[in-house]
């Protein structure tokens, strides 16, 4: 059964979702993902999503969810008093959080393995794998994805900007493969050579390219988590606690500018 909420989204860069729970009506969310609840939200850790009946389709779900990287289980929050009450859950970086109602889609939408934050208690989520094998061997970000099936409310999360496009039948877009969030799965996925020695040596964009061909839905975000954490570590302190220069043809001398006399 899949259960309905009303929820709203709190915040600019770093936002939450908060979502008012009627009394028995849930929802799963991925574990760590929780910022605060009401007293009478109880929570559940479960095999899979819960959307399985029985003990081995638990298990077959959980299992599935091991190819995609993520936990063997998730977590069940439920209202178990006799008024409304709310849970909220947070982005895990700086981002937009995309509500999408998926009856308006279709029925399934495929996302990164990264991009689910929570769901209304009823949503299949499984495993999508890409048919190609360029796809499969070159798609960065990995060909196995998550599909998220039923007609309640997802929740999913963008890094930076968000972007959400119609591709028109046949037209044909290429993404970097990090910044793809989710799509229709009317949406033909493949990948391609960014073509070219020179482009491919040197470009700084990769040797290949996702491609999307329309019809449907695509969501796009302008900061992926990988390319925020080589960011991260290409600034951290080098080894000995020592911070990097950042470029500077003045090395040490020109940390003495900045009042930092140590060597």
């Amino acid at each position: 059964m899949m259960h309905e909420i009303d929820f709203k989204i709190i915040g600019h860069d770093m936002q939450f979702v908060e979502i008012e729970l009627d009394p028995m009506e849930a929802v799963i969310a991925e574990a760590g993902a929780m910022m605060y609840m009401d007293n009478k939200i109880k929570m559940q850790t479960i095999f899979g999503d819960g959307s399985q009946n029985g003990i081995l389709s638990s298990l077959l779900s959980a299992g599935k969810r091991l190819l995609v990287g993520e936990s063997l289980f998730m977590t069940v929050f439920q209202n178990e008093g006799s008024t409304k009450h709310v849970v909220a859950f947070a982005a895990p970086y700086p981002g937009k959080i995309i509500p999408v109602r998926l009856t308006e889609v279709g029925g399934t939408l495929i996302v990164q393995k990264d991009a689910f934050l929570c769901a209304a208690k009823g949503v299949t989520i499984s495993v999508a794998f890409q048919k190609r094998i360029g796809a499969g061997l070159f798609g960065g970000e990995g060909f196995i994805m998550e599909k998220l099936t039923g007609d309640g409310w997802v929740f999913i999360h963008a890094g930076g900007a968000l972007l959400e496009r119609e591709l028109a039948a046949d037209e044909t877009i290429k993404v970097d493969t990090g910044c793809i969030v989710g799509f229709q799965p009317s949406v033909d996925y493949d990948i391609s050579f960014i073509g070219g020695i020179k482009s491919a040596i040197f470009g700084g964009e990769g040797l290949f390219f996702a491609t999307l061909k329309g019809p449907g839905k695509v969501y796009l975000q302008s900061l992926p988590l990988s390319r925020l954490a080589d960011r991260l570590i290409a600034s951290a302190p080098a080894a000995g606690g020592k911070a990097r220069e950042e470029g500077s043809v003045l090395g040490k001398l020109g940390r003495l500018a900045d009042g930092d006399n140590k060597f």
